[in-house]
């Protein structure tokens, strides 16, 4: 993949768990070489069962293990024409060395990760190489032993290149946009995204609580908190639905009935997901709660702003961590009294 991004050089995932392996998988039944950079267990699993691929749209295919090649071994990069990077944000740094030593010095480099300061730091780690931004806007649940379930609608978004990547990394089933604007996108992903810890608080499916009118109050204030603060550093940020990020506060204090209309308009959502921030819980992981929510907490520090609600699910999320119990189960005037607001 220089100019090259021909399909004779594989594409690398880097750091093959929920998301990199249901990408990686949709590249391999596209016809693609895919080498999957992984843990031992997800090695296992795809080893003694294929990887399996489902969909809330009823998509269900097994990829067998001899059309991948998954190791742990960082030398699978070693001819790769792309590198989707895949791992948790804390792990940026170590998987950008790794990349460094590993994969050509002409593969393009694409970061499929949460929050806003992955490429950064994969760009000052990866010198002279060429590195893109991408926004995942979907859900992955591992169910295991080997399955992937994608839960959630949307179409993946990678900042625009003169050499095409987003088109070049296409395939059926798995839409690849370009973008100009990858910054606001990312902005815009990570409002959403602050509603992952409060799934992870509530310790419900992502559905069950949307439903709830309390829930979309506290997960509105969120949002608006977020707003002020990235405002306040001259950012805007790009909606990831076509309801403007500005507006969605208001669409979320909407009753139950309207907003199931609307929320139907614009994303799909498996009865089943949850956020990946609750997975973490459960698997005794640590959360990205730093790079979505201390993210906020930071821009406030900076700019003399308060952001209480910020900090206190961040305080929330690592008491659970700490914990090591899984979701701690909340309600969400447990979480933010003004929740119990309706207005």
């Amino acid at each position: 993949m220089n100019s090259k991004m021909n399909s004779d050089r594989p594409i690398g995932i880097a750091g093959a768990g929920s998301i990199g392996c249901f990408v990686g998988g949709m590249l391999a039944a596209g016809g693609r070489r895919v080498a999957l950079l992984a843990r031992p267990r997800v090695i296992q699993e795809i080893e003694s069962n294929g990887l399996r691929l489902t969909s809330f749209e009823g998509f269900d295919r097994t990829i067998a293990a001899n059309a991948l090649t998954p190791s742990e071994d960082p030398q699978i990069l070693g001819e790769a024409g792309a590198v989707l990077v895949t791992v948790k944000s804390a792990d940026t740094a170590g998987i950008a060395d790794v990349i460094a030593r590993h994969a050509p010095a002409d593969a393009i480099i694409v970061s499929l990760q949460n929050g806003v300061g992955n490429v950064p730091v994969l760009r000052e780690r990866l010198p002279g190489r060429r590195v893109l931004a991408g926004m995942v806007p979907f859900n992955v649940i591992a169910k295991g032993p080997g399955q992937f379930h994608r839960a959630t609608s949307g179409d993946i978004l990678i900042e625009r290149d003169e050499a095409g990547t987003a088109a070049r990394l296409s395939v059926p089933g798995l839409k690849m946009l370009a973008t100009d604007d990858i910054a606001g996108v990312q902005w815009g992903k990570l409002l959403v995204n602050l509603n992952n810890a409060l799934n992870a608080l509530a310790g419900l499916p992502l559905r069950q609580q949307l439903a709830q009118r309390a829930w979309r109050i506290l997960f509105a204030d969120q949002i608006a908190e977020g707003l002020v603060a990235i405002r306040a550093e001259g950012i805007k940020p790009v909606s990831s639905t076509p309801i403007p990020a500005s507006w969605t506060p208001a669409m979320l204090r909407l009753p139950d009935a309207i907003f199931e209309v609307l929320l139907g308009r614009t994303m799909k959502i498996d009865p089943e997901a949850r956020s990946s921030m609750s997975e973490d819980l459960l698997r005794g992981r640590r959360t990205e709660i730093d790079y979505l929510q201390g993210v906020i907490t930071g821009i406030a520090d900076r700019h003399g702003l308060q952001a209480p609600l910020s900090r206190r699910i961040v305080e929330l999320i690592k008491r659970a961590e700490a914990a090591g119990k899984g979701s701690p189960g909340l309600t969400p005037e447990q979480i933010w009294p003004s929740s119990r607001r309706l207005p």
